[in-house]
């Protein structure tokens, strides 16, 4: 039986409404289940601890991340400090590993961290509308032998090379318990352009009311190899000096 152009059109649209109705309520369940709406809007401040797992070696790390975007890597590699990803609102830095001096980033890639420093703390789905994002629900799938609902978050375009380029993430969130297990991009330049990022996400615990992943695993899909990063202390809204994000003077 073949659907009048009218009721074809209709559903349709049902059909979409159905998708984008699924995904906001797998985003809702998420952010309840994780602390709630006013908790995670609360949140002024992270700062984490952890042991960086890579290459055989146990790394001490620090992540620090803050509600107006800035932000601060720090690990300690035989005594030597390196500061990766560091932001103080304008300039993107981090230490050269060869020449152990801090170099800026070049104006593209400053203006792409900036794109998400800030709108993506503390949570990328958190009011997602208001920052011009979208999401869709693209299915079921079972990942590690646990189901997941499959999330597509699509951010404001980024620029690579001159030119707008889709900004598209991938997240497979737990049925059960709908938390993030898994987050999927696309790299768009460098030697890995074209291979997919993925990020593992597992050993959630309580942090002063919010659900965190202690353990988070990044690599590349269907490659060997990464690094883990696990958690030893979280901590919330912490007093942060601001001179950690500085560019060094005199460099």
């Amino acid at each position: 039986m073949k659907l009048k152009p009218v009721l074809f059109l209709f559903a349709v649209c049902a059909l979409f409404a159905a998708q984008a109705q699924t995904a906001d309520d797998i985003i809702k369940k998420y952010l309840e289940n994780t602390g709630g709406e006013a908790k995670w809007r609360a949140l002024q401040g992270m700062r984490m601890k952890a042991t960086l797992k890579t290459q055989g070696m146990e790394l001490p790390v620090e992540t620090v991340n803050l509600s107006d975007g800035k932000s601060a890597v720090t690990f300690v590699v035989q005594g030597m400090t390196f500061n990766q990803n560091v932001f103080d609102g304008t300039t993107l830095w981090s230490t050269n590993q060869m020449t152990m001096k801090p170099e800026k980033s070049d104006a593209e890639s400053t203006e792409n961290y900036k794109l998400s420093a800030a709108t993506d703390f503390p949570d990328p789905f958190l009011d997602y509308q208001k920052k011009g994002y979208k999401i869709e629900f693209i299915g079921k799938e079972t990942v590690d032998g646990t189901e997941t609902f499959k999330i597509k978050l699509t951010r404001k375009p980024i620029k690579v090379d001159g030119k707008e380029t889709e900004n598209i993430s991938i997240y497979y969130f737990d049925a059960e318990n709908y938390v993030p297990l898994v987050v999927e991009s696309e790299i768009t330049s460098g030697p890995a352009k074209g291979m997919v990022s993925q990020t593992k996400m597992s050993d959630y615990q309580e942090v002063e009311g919010l659900m965190m992943a202690f353990s988070i695993t990044q690599g590349m899909k269907g490659q060997p190899g990464g690094a883990t990063i696990n958690a030893t202390t979280v901590e919330l809204n912490p007093k942060v000096d601001p001179k950690i994000f500085a560019f060094p003077a005199g460099n």
